[in-house]
């Protein structure tokens, strides 16, 4: 396997305006496909990827709270849009708009789960910033159990004052031109 190192000196790459990332999952999260523009950013091979849980790139800075709130989501049947920090390979990361839907067979069983990841744009991420560290701060307080909700409960409250639900916060921080397909 691809050394995992996490070097304090690690650097943000950036996926390009016109690149998307696509995996799909199974429904335990356990990668099944995913495209080329992601195996080059996260660095790893196909061989690395396939059948390893999602979660193999997934950046301490993010809270556990956030996941939490995704897979609720998912479970009640929608989708979910998040923006998330990812690490590489090599220990760098980067940020993505992710758009994660369940995916049903024809007998509307699950199936697993599709993501389309993005760039999301520099306003989102340094908006997302200060709220991430507040809630990684709220979840050291916890034990590992109780952290993911109590960080979860801790963002919906403080979005629900000011009239957001986590969609409608994330949706709120896009560039005009990533929701309606024109530049600006």
């Amino acid at each position: 396997m691809t050394s995992q190192i996490r070097p304090q000196n690690s650097r943000e790459v950036q996926l390009e305006d016109d690149e998307l990332i696509v995996t799909k999952t199974d429904s335990t999260g356990h990668i099944t496909y995913a495209n080329r523009v992601f195996m080059q950013l996260a660095e790893y091979p196909e061989s690395e990827l396939l059948g390893k849980p999602h979660n193999l790139i997934r950046h301490p800075d993010m809270p556990r709270g956030v996941y939490r709130l995704m897979w609720k989501t998912l479970q009640a049947g929608r989708e979910f849009f998040g923006v998330v920090k990812n690490y590489t390979a090599s220990g760098n990361y980067y940020w993505v708009l992710a758009n994660v839907t369940p995916d049903y067979d024809s007998k509307n069983k699950l199936e697993g789960y599709f993501s389309v990841r993005r760039p999301p744009g520099r306003r989102a991420v340094d908006t997302v910033i200060p709220i991430y560290a507040r809630m990684c701060q709220l979840e050291s307080t916890h034990n590992k159990a109780t952290a993911p909700d109590a960080s979860m409960e801790w963002l919906l409250a403080e979005l629900a004052k000011q009239g957001h639900s986590y969609e409608s916060f994330v949706l709120s921080l896009l560039d005009p031109h990533l929701t309606t397909g024109k530049s600006t």
